[in-house]
């Protein structure tokens, strides 16, 4: 299905641009957010009508977006999770997590705007972006950690994961000494001795 953009979309388009889109994708996501408008001759002449209004608002959008980017930028966030020794994650930390510690540290972000490379299924400091606008991505940092002591230490740089090995000391097994004459259970006496 051929589709008027109506705001810049990462890897699609820029506003204006008419591209080809699969119809579910059309039908699902960009025509109900108001994204995009089917590509016919009148809402194409609709589009240029309203084109000044559209890029108005986009870059007040933008500009609001960048406010609260100046903020956001660089700031770290801890998740606390449960997991294993050597530092897996029972579960996962999702997109709706990490929106919901970025808005209880008082921004409000959607689950939609946080941008993940690949699931998060380990403990450590995480790189996140946020995508506050389609031209504005945030980076920020996601500590996860099973304590807040755990993730203070984890900021500091030190590794969590590593299993401590303990040096275990094991007493030298001397089977001579075990058999000393004398000492056998019961008290008997070896049976050289009992014939005398």
């Amino acid at each position: 299905m051929q589709v008027i953009l109506l705001e810049r979309i990462g890897r699609l388009g820029q506003m204006g641009d008419v591209v080809n889109v699969k119809d579910g994708f059309a039908r699902n996501f960009l025509l109900p957010q108001k994204k995009a408008l089917r590509a016919t001759d009148e809402n194409r002449k609709r589009f240029e009508k309203d084109r000044a209004q559209l890029e108005a608002r986009d870059l007040a959008l933008k500009k609001e977006a960048q406010a609260v980017a100046d903020k956001l930028s660089g700031k770290s966030f801890v998740a606390i999770r449960q997991a294993g020794d050597t530092g897996q994650l029972y579960g996962s930390v999702s997109t709706r997590d990490i929106a919901e510690l970025i808005t209880a540290g008082g921004f409000t972000v959607d689950r939609r705007q946080i941008v993940l490379e690949k699931a998060m299924k380990n403990l450590g400091v995480h790189p996140v972006k946020v995508a506050l606008h389609p031209e504005v991505v945030v980076p920020v940092t996601l500590n996860v950690a099973r304590s807040e002591d755990e993730a203070e230490r984890q900021s500091r740089g030190e590794d969590v994961t590593v299993v401590k090995e303990e040096a275990v000391e094991l007493e030298t097994f001397n089977a001579d000494a075990m058999f000393e004459e004398g000492s056998r259970e019961g008290g008997e006496e070896p049976a050289e001795e009992a014939s005398k």
